[in-house]
């Protein structure tokens, strides 16, 4: 692992495990759209949007990347330590049960323990998130969509930090099976994705799919941007007063908190596991319905 070079006063922070003086950072008050990295490794740790005013002088996020932040009790065990996974640079403490946020988790970090990463204006990706039921069967439906750079299944809208397949699936963890999609949006707008994901599932069914029941089968549209909520928000009510359903609709529209990426043998399930019962019966219509209705939308079937 290559480390970056410090600077005197980053060496007493990051690696002697020092404080910085409250509102002197240089991101204490910085709000912009980006990646907050490791600025000893460059290692990914903070997404913007976790990032909130706590007043406290330091600055505050209330979710890391999942995976990225390791946290030990402070030798006085009054206090948890924050630092890298990557290369155990010191960022500064956890609390719990401030009610700052609804996470109810604030991480102070210092700023010299800290690099932004701002969003480059010509980087075309976005992310979109969406739960429909079995990730299996929606993860093969937006795989096949032209302007889609990626697809994982995942888990989030929960309270577990880092779950297991088979904790969501006692339905005591919240999260429902989502994917995360990586897409173009001047290839495919995200209104086109958000129309193929209410008709490639039943929006009105609650808390299930067809055979799949339970709350992690829920329908769920989780947003990365404000403009996306906007989206589905007026997708969602043009559905239900164009008499689309005869049930209401009971899709969940909510801001992405955190992602947990799914076990590696859920990825690109349909491909590695075509032949099988449930690809057979569920999914393979799923696509051929896909075909008929969006075809110059897709990829070559």
């Amino acid at each position: 692992m290559k480390l970056n070079y410090l600077t005197p006063d980053e060496e007493k922070i990051i690696v002697q495990k020092g404080t910085e003086p409250p509102f002197t950072g240089k991101y204490d008050e910085f709000y912009k759209e980006g990646t907050y990295v490791c600025r000893r490794c460059g290692h990914p740790l903070y997404i913007s949007n976790s990032k909130f005013h706590s007043g406290c002088g330091w600055p505050s996020f209330d979710q890391e990347i999942a995976g990225t932040v390791k946290k030990s009790p402070d030798p006085d065990g009054l206090r948890t330590e924050i630092s890298c996974a990557s290369c155990e640079a010191h960022l500064g403490h956890v609390f719990v049960g401030e009610e700052y946020t609804p996470r109810n988790v604030r991480h102070c970090v210092n700023s010299l323990s800290l690099r932004f990463v701002p969003r480059a204006k010509n980087d075309p990706w976005e992310t979109a998130v969406f739960g429909g039921g079995c990730f299996w069967c929606t993860e093969a439906v937006f795989r096949k969509l032209k302007g889609v750079k990626s697809v994982t299944p995942g888990y989030a809208g929960g309270q577990t930090a880092n779950p297991t397949y088979k904790e969501v699936s006692t339905h005591q963890t919240g999260h429902a099976e989502i994917i995360k999609v990586e897409f173009d949006p001047s290839a495919i707008p995200y209104h086109d994705l958000l129309e193929i994901f209410f008709s490639s599932h039943d929006p009105t069914q609650l808390n299930r799919q067809g055979n799949d029941v339970g709350r992690q089968y829920r329908s769920a549209v989780f947003y990365t941007r404000e403009e996306q909520k906007d989206t589905a928000e007026k997708m969602l009510k043009d559905l239900d007063q164009s008499g689309t359903y005869h049930r209401p609709i009971v899709t969940e529209i909510m801001k992405l908190d955190a992602f947990y990426p799914a076990e590696d043998y859920h990825q690109n399930y349909y491909e590695k596991n075509a032949s099988q019962p449930y690809c057979q019966l569920v999914i393979s219509p799923k696509l051929q319905e896909l075909k008929a209705k969006y075809a110059n939308k897709l990829k070559v079937l």
